[in-house]
């Protein structure tokens, strides 16, 4: 049977036994309380620090490695070296670190503008703009129990091209047979470092094969020192607040306890009563005489504020649904604005019968960061733009409009390919506070020849259809993306349309399209999309290409924003120039 509070205050009051249990149970939680406080403390201030320490030195190797592969031809000069290191004896090994040993490696170009070089500055200036001790790439050899290093920018104790250093087998299976999931490290306590964590990605070649790693090193001696002294400082802190809060609760609770509750539960009951009969009274835990200056105090005032903020509560979300209405009226205004600023209306020169084309941009969200463009910069030239920003939503959106907004106006000065990335590249990197960057595919279109000089700013391969054949990826030649470092120069190439060519541009919202299974649709899929009607309108052939996305996605969320631009060359009835390659 269930007892109610009138029950409960016709019983014996036992103030003294109920004080003197109180003030007991009160000093043994404390206690507990922080023993295991600390003990909680203790092990999740290690494992957050030791997992930041290794999630930053992955993440930096992660990125380093998309770097490097785009930045200079890693995979050559990797397989260079390890061609050297692997034709070696054990003697001629054993000399390195010496001149006799660095001579083997001599026919490896190293010189200013060679991949190795490129590749010592690129990791050089992460060094300097990341927390992590060290970042280079290098290749294990499991058989030997060697790390060969390849590309070693740290100034102090740098290892040269092919030089090694040993390490334990058991590091360097972890890291050749790692299996892709999660994140890729290996710590160790050496006498030349200390504890030293080393995150890793491996480079791949065209069959799959590893060929070298980008190893991210991060010292972690600081988190097992950081413990120690976290420990002391928390048993400390615990025992003065426990003691406090013990002697504190001891004295109040003896006054603070059964009174207060019993009025607050009694006040409690009449509100009750009250709703149930339709009264609007809104004063019963206002009108209670409860001065403890402790947390019944606060209670009391807590259940008083109750009373009067539920009459206001329907009010209150009438409110909030009409800022709801408004926010979501402004991302509408904020989409349609963005779209605006896109050409969207097709055929976009329909006396032009050279050639035809068709766009589209479906943002993630409300308002994306990619961006497609196209406008004739006189009548013999056609200027198309691929970009991407770093960044989602209203930020994304916002970085966009400037970033489509120079690089037109750039374009309409009549300069070059690449003299137009020169310029928006120092644009954006002159005043860029936010730190975002755009990826950019930009050509021009020499309509009476069919001639595309285009540049290639970080962003995707395009694809390129000739006649009677199918698409495939056109794999340019990548430079640095936009608004990532100051004094970047791009090199332009050209490609030669024939009548009846297309090429196809896009964000990477189509290849890194995710299903529910978190596959990737990928660029394979993407071409056999294009490919199943490659002769049809480009219009035709970006509706086919969506069509195979939503299918492969399912009902999964929309990750990326997802652009794409398809023209298609018809030429002029005159003979075209001869194909030019990159």
């Amino acid at each position: 049977m269930t007892k109610n509070s009138d029950a409960e205050n016709r019983r014996p009051k036992k103030s003294k036994s109920l004080s003197a249990r109180t003030i007991r149970y009160t000093v043994l939680g404390c206690v507990l309380f922080g023993l295991i406080a600390e003990l909680i403390g203790v092990s999740l201030y290690g494992t957050a620090l030791s997992g930041e320490y290794i999630q930053h030195a992955f993440d930096t190797a992660a990125s380093v490695s998309n770097s490097v592969q785009r930045g200079a031809d890693s995979i050559g000069l990797a397989q260079a070296v390890m061609e050297v290191y692997n034709s070696l004896t054990p003697e001629q090994r054993a000399q390195t670190g010496t001149p006799e040993y660095s001579a083997y490696y001599a026919h490896v170009d190293t010189s200013k503008g060679s991949a190795h070089d490129i590749l010592i500055h690129m990791l050089g200036g992460y060094i300097n703009s990341t927390d992590v001790s060290d970042v280079y790439m290098a290749m294990f050899d499991l058989e030997n129990g060697a790390l060969v290093y390849m590309v070693d920018p740290q100034e102090e104790n740098q290892f040269q091209l092919g030089e090694w250093e040993p390490v334990e087998k058991r590091e360097a299976r972890k890291f050749l047979n790692w299996n892709g999931e999660g994140s890729l490290y290996d710590i160790s306590n050496t006498e030349s470092y200390g504890w030293l964590c080393t995150a890793g990605v491996p480079i791949r070649n065209a069959a799959g094969e590893i060929c070298a790693f980008v190893l991210a090193d991060v010292g972690i001696g600081a988190v097992i020192a950081g413990m120690a002294a976290f420990t002391l400082q928390i048993t400390l802190a615990l025992l003065a607040v426990t003691a406090l809060i013990a002697w504190f609760m001891s004295r109040r609770i003896k006054k603070t306890v059964v009174t207060p509750i019993n009025a607050i539960a009694e006040a409690a009951q009449a509100y009750v009563r009250d709703k149930r009969e339709g009264a609007t009274v809104t004063d019963r835990f206002a009108s209670l005489n409860i001065h403890s200056s402790d947390e019944m105090d606060n209670l009391c005032l807590t259940m008083a504020d109750m009373e009067r903020s539920l009459s206001e509560h329907e009010e209150q979300i009438i409110r909030i649904s009409a800022e709801k209405e408004r926010i979501g009226t402004e991302l509408n205004m904020a989409k349609r604005i963005q779209a605006s600023m896109l050409p969207h209306i097709f055929p976009p020169y329909p006396d032009r019968k050279e050639f035809d084309l068709f766009a589209s941009m479906d943002p993630a969200r409300a308002v994306g960061g990619d961006f497609y463009d196209f406008f004739l910069i006189d009548s013999d030239h056609l200027c198309m733009i691929m970009a991407d920003v770093s960044g989602k939503g209203v930020p994304g959106a916002l970085f966009m409009m400037v970033s489509k907004v120079i690089l037109q106006s750039c374009a309409m000065l009549n300069q070059t390919v690449g003299e137009i990335l020169n310029k928006t590249n120092e644009a954006l990197c002159s005043n860029n506070q936010v730190e975002m960057f755009v990826t950019v595919w930009l050509g021009v279109l020499e309509i009476s020849t069919g001639k595309i000089t285009a540049a290639n700013a970080g962003h995707e391969y395009p694809a390129l259809y000739r006649k009677n054949g199918a698409f495939e990826l056109f794999k340019d030649r990548h430079g640095f993306v936009i608004g990532g470092m100051p004094g970047t120069k791009y090199k332009e190439y050209e490609i030669q349309l024939r009548p009846g060519d297309k090429l196809f541009l896009y964000t990477d919202g189509v290849p890194e399209a995710t299903n529910a299974a978190e596959e990737l649709f990928g660029t394979a899929r993407m071409l056999d999309a294009l490919n199943e009607t490659p002769e049809e309108t480009p219009q035709n052939i970006l509706s086919q290409v969506r069509r195979s996305v939503d299918a492969f996605v399912g009902d999964a969320e929309q990750f990326d924003d997802l652009t794409m631009l398809c023209l298609e060359y018809k030429g002029t009835g005159e003979a075209p120039a001869e194909e030019q390659s990159v």
